[in-house]
């Protein structure tokens, strides 16, 4: 074999260096797609763990005031949309309606004016079931559509649908938890 066949290459050619960038460009717009999408779930996660807390909140305090559970239906959702204010002298499913209220709307964080700590658009419902049954529903703003709740959970229902040209309607964007309070009826003997 003659010198000029064995001729070794010398340092790496352009074509080499520019499917290399556009392999790399792909698998960083790869992971920035995945880095968005962790966060949206990481903001779902965060929405559903604070509605977790104030549907136990709500259910608790329906349950230490079980002689007066009936008062604690509401006839619109609270939270976002409704003001409410309570003094020391109401009663105390006043203030435990108020102050629900005032958490479904944020009231534990303040940015400037603007009402921070909790749900996008929550707000809360106490629905009689009957026979000492009732079910409280806490419903918030989604960030992508899913399916409809149930059209049994009317809390919220048809509040949480965008523009005409949106992704969230038929209320695939309205997220709700439910639980139920039972309230025994005791007797004695």
């Amino acid at each position: 074999m003659s010198a000029s066949n064995l001729q070794r290459q010398h340092g790496t050619s352009m074509i080499e260096v520019l499917v290399t960038i556009v392999i790399l460009t792909i698998g960083l717009m790869g992971l920035i797609g995945l880095q968005a999408r962790m966060q949206l779930s990481e903001m779902e996660s965060y929405q559903r763990a604070q509605a977790l807390i104030l549907l136990e909140d709500m259910a608790n305090r329906i349950t230490n005031n079980r002689s007066n559970a009936a008062s604690y239906v509401t006839s619109t959702p609270l939270g976002t949309g409704n003001t409410c204010t309570a003094s020391s002298a109401s009663s105390l499913q006043v203030r435990d309606s108020c102050e629900w209220n005032d958490a479904l709307q944020g009231a534990a964080e303040m940015s400037g004016s603007n009402r921070v700590g909790t749900l996008i658009g929550g707000r809360g419902c106490v629905d009689s079931l009957g026979n000492g049954e009732y079910m409280v529903t806490v419903a918030w703003q989604g960030l992508t559509p899913v399916s409809a709740p149930p059209s049994s959970v009317a809390c919220g229902q048809n509040l949480y649908n965008g523009s005409a040209n949106s992704t969230c309607t038929n209320d695939r964007c309205r997220r709700t938890l439910t639980t139920i309070v039972r309230i025994a009826t005791l007797t004695t003997s």
